[in-house]
């Protein structure tokens, strides 16, 4: 019985692209088709490091505590993400390329709901280490740490300075974005695995607080929580807020009065949710005031939409120059041969009762200069190494605590990176990321025709409505949306057992190994046809050559 062709590295594997006749059956075989495991670009693209494409099959299958299991060993707050995340991953999407990309977001959040809904919590299953590691900060880098260590097998503590956790999960993203129930939930199942959040409790000291604790390793993930000051001459000017103190002060109740006419000066997405909010507080204007076009700003473009929908009117190329009593003065702006903003010399007045200044944040990290080995960039960020260590032995960092986008996907990224460093030192070794498989792009897949089907589309609250208070905009999918939206995916590069190479083999060369265990080539059969590579439609099977002038058997 002649051994069969089992599933092999990626890394092994040298496809061959010339299926031509001269590749073909006959009695000299020049080629064997070989199972392999590709990289999907959702997964590649995914700050998190979900391996989404796993999630989505068991999801459309109706598999959903599976599917959820698989989602959370990178990432635990899915309910969160399913809200907050700017989903790169549908960018990458290559079903975007055929219709529209899969609206994995939707997906994720409905998992994330249903196991709320469902109380659904793991169990560590590691042999505890005896290790204890403080986290300092309980925003989602800190909150990721955590998890991620504690099913590893560490002993973990959060040290949070403020009153609740979250971090800019709670004090900076509005509850019409994020309802803080689903917030509080996912946060409370990670302490139902063990995880200690103290609240209220600041670290001033990193070494007294590391000694005093026991720890043996430290994880800072403070977050960025300071605004940056505008330097805008400023005589008796109206009410002047900073976006971070007034979105925290919105989001705990005790909001400020803004008046009827509010400037948002800035263009990222903290602006977006500073105007947004100042017409829930009751303003009849919002002005965002920001020096450079629409086409450049920071913030994503649908959050402009969303801001523009609910009555924000915007002030492209414009910056203001000066405050005087409740009248800004401001300058308009052109752009350069590189899209610059430059002086035009042209000024207007613009009449505020409020306003507040969305100009991005800096990280209060002073309280690590004692700290020996950490080092520092002028915007208080800390560096570390590729392991996500500081210059100080033991002592780590991540999120916004370090130069890099600030994302809440990111930051839960970091969380999940920094842990696995953290699990290696503790354990006296180093930790290796796993190779990743080769990405598979659109022209690789051999796709049959099919009908359009367009992402589900999920309930917006109307424009008018919004501004009423702060319910969540945007609803989720139900069981059945959720099941559909999940199958729309191609499965890029890996098999989902569509049984279309069992199918096409003229030599009945492929045999079935049962659900969720692929498929087997016999060689003693198979010609190298590529027949069954063909009709592979997401480029599960390379063709490998074989032994220059090899017989058939």
């Amino acid at each position: 019985m002649p051994d069969l062709i089992q599933k092999r590295p990626h890394a092994d594997l040298t496809p061959v692209v010339d299926l031509t006749a001269a590749h073909g059956p006959g009695a000299v075989r020049h080629q064997l088709p070989a199972y392999v495991e590709l990289m999907p670009p959702c997964n590649a693209a995914c700050p998190a490091g979900e391996n989404i494409q796993a999630w989505l099959g068991l999801a459309q299958a109706g598999q959903h505590r599976q599917a959820w299991e698989a989602l959370i060993r990178d990432n635990p707050l899915p309910a969160v993400h399913g809200r907050v995340c700017y989903h790169p991953c549908e960018t990458a999407c290559n079903r975007g390329e055929l219709d529209s990309a899969v609206s994995i977001h939707a997906v994720e959040r409905f998992l994330g709901d249903l196991a709320i809904a469902e109380s659904w919590t793991p169990t560590p299953t590691a042999t505890p280490s005896g290790k204890r590691v403080l986290i300092v900060g309980a925003g989602p880098s800190g909150l990721s740490a955590a998890y991620h260590l504690t099913r590893l097998g560490h002993t973990v503590e959060i040290h949070e300075a403020g009153p609740v956790a979250g971090g800019m999960l709670h004090f900076g993203i509005p509850a019409y974005r994020l309802p803080r129930d689903v917030l509080h939930a996912e946060v409370a199942r990670i302490e139902r695995m063990g995880v200690k959040i103290h609240l209220n409790r600041k670290v001033s000291d990193l070494a007294a607080a590391r000694q005093a604790g026991r720890f043996d390793a430290v994880f800072v993930a403070i977050g960025a929580h300071v605004s940056r000051h505008a330097d805008i001459p400023a005589r008796d000017a109206a009410r002047v807020l900073d976006a971070v103190g007034y979105l925290r002060d919105a989001s705990a109740g005790v909001a400020p009065l803004l008046g009827r006419r509010v400037v948002v000066y800035g263009g990222g997405n903290t602006a977006m949710d500073a105007a947004r909010t100042a017409r829930r507080l009751g303003a009849e204007e919002a002005i965002i005031v920001y020096r450079r076009d629409r086409e450049h700003m920071p913030a994503h473009s649908f959050e402009a939409d969303e801001a523009d929908a609910e009555g924000v009117t915007f002030r492209w190329l414009t910056t203001i120059t000066d405050f005087a009593g409740q009248t800004l003065t401001v300058e308009r702006m052109t752009l350069d041969d590189h899209g610059r903003p430059v002086p035009s010399g042209t000024f207007e007045t613009l009449a505020a009762d409020a306003v507040v200044l969305a100009l991005g944040q800096e990280t209060d990290s002073g309280f690590l200069r004692t700290v020996t080995g950490i080092e520092f960039k002028p915007d208080g960020t800390v560096l570390v190494g590729l392991d996500m260590m500081t210059g100080a032995p033991g002592v780590f960092a991540g999120g916004d605590m370090v130069p890099s986008e600030r994302t809440v996907t990111v930051a839960t990224g970091h969380g999940k990176k920094a842990a696995r460093h953290v699990d290696a030192w503790l354990r006296n070794a180093a930790y290796t990321a796993p190779e990743k498989h080769r990405p598979v792009t659109v022209p690789m897949l051999n796709l049959p025709l099919f009908a359009d089907a367009l992402a589900a589309e999920q309930a917006i609250l109307a424009g008018a409505t919004r501004t009423e208070g702060f319910a969540e905009i945007i609803a989720g999918l139900d069981e059945p949306a959720a099941r559909r939206e999940a199958a729309r995916c191609l499965s890029c590069g890996n098999c989902y057992e569509c049984d279309n190479c069992f199918a096409a083999c003229p030599e009945q060369a492929i045999a079935k190994l049962g659900r969720g265990r692929g498929y087997q080539v016999d060689p003693a059969r198979c010609t190298g046809c590529a027949v069954c590579y063909e009709q592979c439609p997401c480029h599960a099977i390379d063709m490998i050559p074989t032994t220059p002038g090899e017989r058939l058997p």
